[in-house]
């Protein structure tokens, strides 16, 4: 029906207020036209009434829509109705009107909320393609290992991606770079090439010491100019080392011991001086390598150790990835439109961006990010780099806050040909230019460390909105919070630099994830001893959750048995587990809060845990199909977060990666037959009272069976349940159990010595008679009665009534007790 019955009403007012009948049934036919015809459907009582005015249909054949609902009231009600008749849709003839249906209200469907390091706000996220998502990440400079702290960006970025490509169904584009030219690469490249040559020509160790000693002079000038008291800690430590090295060498030569000996010591100098030499070397010799391929071989050896070590976090790869060296012809011809378009000007064979210029330009903003942070130069002249900030480079520049697009290079550094002569990309323009080859004038997503915004983000807007003469280059700026390590930041001056390979030596890549799934992905994540226990315990309870389900799933059913009747337990259950899968959405909506996630997992876990407790409490069997529907929930989930890498049905994968069959259904079989034949031999032996079968049946299942990665949990009046576990992780069990046991048994005996000492010294007590007991108090008192009761102190008074009273008590209890121990003694009962 076309418009509500109040709209129909209105328009009927208007119809019968036109006086020429011909041109008021005309009206009502134009307005019929618009409602759809359906047998006792969309008629209300307006239409009754309408159609009261006339008497019979309209002659005119072309008035047919009229004339059809003429007939189709004139049947539904038996007949035109009189005038001034009342005139029910509760029609005669036995005939009833479908009552009209109003759709549900419904509510507002959770929109996805992302943290917008733009606005510093949650927005509501907007693609600009439908359901496509471009997305750039900012990837790692590669030159040294990969530590926790890109550990904390690229698992928290793998998480957003996961989730809003298999949760929230967007179809993802991800890139990524890798940046290899860099300062800090080329200084690192040099040091290395300069330091194996000086090793490969063997140096005497007169020549060594030497050297050492030369180098040493701009180290120590280093440590004296160091005002961080951490890096200084370290420099000494370094130069400590060195000392201590140097001296058995020096000693040796002058000794002139024999030659091994001499090259045993001169080898372990070399490499405690490493760094010291590798500095000298490069300060020295480092602007005579020229050759670009030596530059190439850092990046591109730490490049692959990066994708291992992601691969083994269980990272997904991009779906492009670009690195700076084949990409500097786009980069050239990125920076010329920038100078194109008066953005850019060309210094001394630099070329730099034009901070105050874009600044005042209407269309533009400089500093989206960090606006307060603009003119900071300590950040300025980090970002430009080590070998780039000098007197003179800095003289080039218009503006202290310009920064530097392309870099003119000095003796010792890389270089390519472009139209300003020899050179070399700046840090800030390769990722504008990569990014904007790949994803054009503007993309949905932008990625990267918290600590990257000023001035490297900040720098790209610029740059980028500069080329593409736009204000929108990037909808949504993420940045992941930073990594501290036992509350302290992550330095190697600390001696707390964490590598990703060190970091998995001790735990799992899931057991990182869920670390990382259990705190907010833009807040600072603390990487302790406390957070990994904690994500240990989950991963142990989530476990054993999904063992005991698979346990209740395998027990045999008819077809039928798998549809059970609901109890009011199984309803309440199902209450909860929807009302927990809707927390969850409200949660990943908001900002992917997997933090909020994992709890509400936990607690659905909790409430299944319990409900299984009371059916097992009962002697009743859980639901379970329901059971199976949270499991497989909550597995699903996992799979989205990336904490589950192999292929599952349900719960964690036995075997770990890389394990292509499915462990779980081919032994599980063979399990259960060895359980039920376990179970009919120890019903025998505990019949039969055979006591060694029963200790052979123990040690099958606390022995034997945990080396085998198979747990046997025996339940009294219930089937053993049987589950698959980690290896690793029973073995520690079976430790640990082992370790209570000993703890118990140690606790059982020192109670046990303790009371054998308490009741000797009670027998030792009780043997001493009444007359003796104070007589050996000399230092209390000088004389005593008859009966050995003291009557003086030692001074020589008298003891005050309160005083003889007291140890008249006394003396009135060790006479009790010396006469137990008398009869002790005549019954024969002391050993």
């Amino acid at each position: 029906m076309a418009g509500s019955s109040g709209e129909q009403a209105a328009d009927y007012r208007s119809i019968l207020s036109i006086s020429d009948e011909a041109a008021r049934v005309q009206a009502l036919d134009q307005h019929l036209s618009t409602r759809s015809y359906v047998q006792g459907y969309s008629l209300s009582q307006a239409d009754v009434d309408v159609f009261r005015q006339l008497s019979t249909p309209p002659a005119d054949k072309r008035l047919f829509h009229v004339a059809r609902w003429f007939r189709h009231i004139e049947a539904l009600l038996g007949g035109p109705c009189d005038k001034g008749e009342p005139c029910g849709l509760q029609a005669s003839k036995g005939r009833r009107v479908q009552p009209q249906w109003s759709p549900p209200a419904g509510t507002e469907p959770c929109k996805l909320r992302l943290y917008n390091s733009l606005t510093r706000n949650k927005d509501v996220f907007i693609p600009q393609d439908g359901k496509k998502v471009t997305w750039y990440c900012c990837g790692p400079t590669v030159y040294d290992a990969s530590h926790m702290g890109h550990a904390r960006s690229y698992i928290s970025f793998d998480i957003l991606r996961r989730v809003l490509k298999d949760y929230f169904q967007y179809d993802v584009f991800y890139c990524m770079n890798i940046t290899d030219i860099d300062d800090k690469i080329i200084r690192r490249a040099r040091q290395n090439y300069l330091f194996e040559q000086y090793r490969d020509q063997k140096p005497p160790a007169a020549q060594l010491l030497e050297d050492v000693q030369a180098a040493l002079k701009p180290f120590t000038m280093k440590l004296h100019e160091t005002t961080d008291p951490d890096k200084r800690q370290m420099l000494e430590r370094i130069q400590q080392a060195v000392e201590l090295a140097r001296e058995p060498l020096e000693r040796a030569v002058h000794a002139s011991l024999p030659g091994e000996e001499v090259d045993s010591l001169a080898q372990a100098l070399m490499e405690e001086a490493k760094d010291l030499l590798s500095d000298w070397l490069d300060s020295t010799c480092g602007s005579e390598v020229t050759d670009n391929s030596i530059f190439s071989k850092l990046p591109k050896f730490w490049e692959e150790e990066f994708h291992r070590d992601m691969e083994a976090l269980n990272v997904l790869p991009p779906d492009v990835l670009t690195r700076v060296s084949e990409y500097v012809p786009e980069i050239v011809d990125f920076v010329q439109k920038i100078v194109d378009n008066g953005y850019g000007y060309v210094s001394n064979g630099s070329v730099y961006f034009d901070t105050v210029k874009f600044a005042a330009s209407e269309k533009h903003s400089y500093g989206k990010l960090v606006p307060e942070a603009v003119g900071d130069q300590k950040a300025l002249q980090e970002g430009e780099g080590d070998l780039s900030v000098s007197a003179d480079r800095l003289s080039e520049k218009r503006s202290p806050n310009d920064f530097a697009l392309w870099k003119a290079s000095k003796p010792g550094e890389p270089s390519w040909p472009c139209p300003w002569g020899k050179g070399r990309p700046g840090w800030h323009i390769e990722c504008s230019a990569m990014a904007g080859t790949l994803l054009g004038a503007s993309m949905d997503i932008h990625g990267g460390g918290f600590d990257l915004r000023f001035p490297h983000h900040d720098n790209e807007l610029a740059q980028s909105e500069a080329y593409f003469e736009n204000d929108c280059w990037v909808r949504y700026f993420l940045h992941t919070g930073h990594l501290t390590i036992a509350g302290c930041k992550m330095s190697k001056s600390l001696k707390n630099f964490i590598t990703i390979k060190d970091a998995l030596k001790k735990h799992s890549a899931r057991q990182l994830r869920l670390a990382f799934l259990m705190h907010s992905w833009k807040d600072t994540l603390d990487y302790s001893s406390n957070t990994m226990e904690s994500a240990l315990q989950y991963e142990k309870f989530m476990n054993e959750f999904f063992l005991n389900v698979k346990d209740i799933l395998r027990a045999p059913v008819d077809i039928t048995g798998q549809f059970e009747k609901w109890e009011d337990e199984e309803a309440e259950l199902n209450k909860n587990f929807y009302d927990k899968k809707k927390a969850v959405h409200k949660a990943l909506c908001d900002n992917v809060d997997t933090r909020t996630v994992m709890e509400e997992m936990r607690t659905l876990v909790s409430q299944c845990n319990l409900y299984m407790a009371a059916r097992k409490a009962a002697r009743r069997r859980p639901n379970r199909a329901l059971l199976e529907s949270i499991a497989l929930y909550l597995t699903r989930m996992l799979k989205i977060f990336g904490a589950i890498e192999e292929e599952s049905s349900l719960g964690f994968p036995i075997g770990g990666p890389g394990t292509s069959l499915n462990l779980e259904s081919t032994v599980m079989p063979y399990l259960q037959v060895l359980s039920e034949f376990r179970e009919g031999v120890r019903k025998i032996a505990r019949e039969k009272k055979v006591p060694e079968v029963l200790q052979l049946s123990d040690a099958l299942r606390d022995d034997i069976l945990p080396d085998l990665g198979v747990r046997f949990e025996d339940h009294e009046g219930l089937p053993t349940v049987v589950k698959l576990v980690d290896r690793d992780t029973l073995l520690k069990e079976r430790e640990e159990k082992k370790r209570v046991e000993e703890e118990k048994r140690r606790k059982k005996e020192e109670a046990a010595r303790r009371k054998q000492e308490q009741e000797a010294a009670k027998l030792a007590k009780m043997k001493i008679p009444p007359s003796e007991m104070f007589l050996s108090e000399s230092d209390k008192y000088s004389k005593f009665d008859e009966n050995g009761l003291p009557t003086h102190d030692t001074e020589g008074k008298e003891l005050s009534k309160g005083q003889a009273k007291k140890l008249r008590k006394l003396f009135e209890a060790q006479e009790k007790l010396h006469k137990d121990y008398l009869q002790m003694v005549q019954n024969g009962s002391l050993q």
